[in-house]
């Protein structure tokens, strides 16, 4: 922070909203720039991905209003940074605040740089220059030096004594073996968000699938092939029966279960089974528990219920059924629209 008087017109503070944590003189080792002057007091920390602000206060001493005029120099990347103020005129006796928004890159230190980029920059200088214009035409100029440094963030400098913290370097150094070991951290603290096919890698999904001995090839979205290795022992578990059907024709067709539909006619799968123990003297009467001709023994009816325009893979359907159904059976598939 710096605050400078200047006269009875007004005067300037710098507030720097992110500040490095260490000494920043000697970054210069690094970037081969000149040793920074004692009179740059405000320095603001940039993090490559992360907005950083530069507040300026500033106050009239005067009791007539000021119309001010602000202006930005330095060689910082005019697209780094962005100025808004509250208003140009600031009251006798009142105070203001500007702010100079920063923001870079997040890929800032992963991008190419050819040789004559080289070494890389990463301390910028810059210059606020304010002026005070009274209604007398008295005027007065305030310029307020300030430094943007670039810096990551370094985790690892939390298990270092406050000795090697607060030395600019070694944040820089570490965070070169940071970007090489925290991606594998990070897999071992969420394995099991890569374990699960809803949430793993597109890559990590044949190995998942030949893990539960997913064999199904079809023409299907990357959603349904997740959801199909992720309930594909549920699938297994329930093969051969209507639940084990009706629920994978769910997972590939997207209809609705209806379970709490007990009326099989009126679901969006219904699956309807015309078992019988044929016609039996002394148990059967004719035109209620028995059919003359017609009647095919382990035939099943399946019969969706799609909306209107829903789009239904009827060859993909089939091949679910046939996979499913038990051998001996045989069935008919219709699809009639709600």
């Amino acid at each position: 922070m710096s605050q400078v008087k200047t006269g009875q017109l007004m005067s300037l503070e710098l507030l720097p909203l992110q500040v490095p944590e260490a000494v920043t003189e000697s970054a210069t080792v690094f970037s081969r720039q000149a040793l920074v002057p004692q009179s740059l007091q405000t320095k603001l920390r940039l993090q490559p991905g992360e907005f950083s602000e530069l507040v300026v206060r500033i106050k009239n001493h005067s009791n007539e209003p000021l119309q001010l005029q602000f202006s930005v120099a330095g060689d910082i990347p005019p697209d780094w940074w962005q100025l808004r103020t509250e208003g140009s005129i600031l009251p006798g006796h009142h105070q203001m605040e500007a702010v100079v928004y920063f923001a870079i890159a997040a890929d800032f230190f992963e991008r190419p740089c050819s040789p004559e980029q080289l070494p890389l920059k990463l301390d910028y200088t810059g210059q606020l220059t304010v002026t005070a214009i009274a209604p007398r035409g008295d005027s007065q100029e305030h310029i307020s030096p300030f430094q943007v440094l670039v810096r990551p963030s370094s985790l690892y400098l939390d298990f270092l004594p406050d000795i090697y913290r607060n030395v600019d370097f070694v944040g820089r150094f570490l965070k070169i073996f940071e970007t090489t070991f925290e991606p594998a951290v990070d897999i071992l603290e969420h394995q099991s968000a890569y374990l699960d096919p809803l949430t793993a890698p597109q890559a990590i999904l044949p190995f998942l699938a030949h893990w539960v001995g997913w064999s199904f090839q079809g023409p299907l979205s990357l959603a349904q092939q997740r959801a199909l290795i992720r309930y594909a022992m549920e699938i297994y578990r329930w093969r051969g029966t209507r639940r084990g059907l009706r629920f994978y024709l769910h997972l590939a067709s997207g209809l609705p279960l209806d379970d709490h539909v007990a009326d099989e006619s009126q679901k969006s799968i219904g699956i309807h089974e015309n078992f019988s123990r044929g016609h039996v003297l002394g148990h059967t009467v004719m035109g209620q528990s028995t059919i003359l001709s017609g009647n095919i023994p382990y035939h099943f009816n399946v019969r969706l219920r799609p909306a209107v325009d829903y789009p239904l893979d009827e060859t993909l359907l089939r091949s679910i059924i046939e996979q499913e159904k038990p051998a001996f059976c045989s069935y008919t598939l219709s699809i009639e629209p709600q």
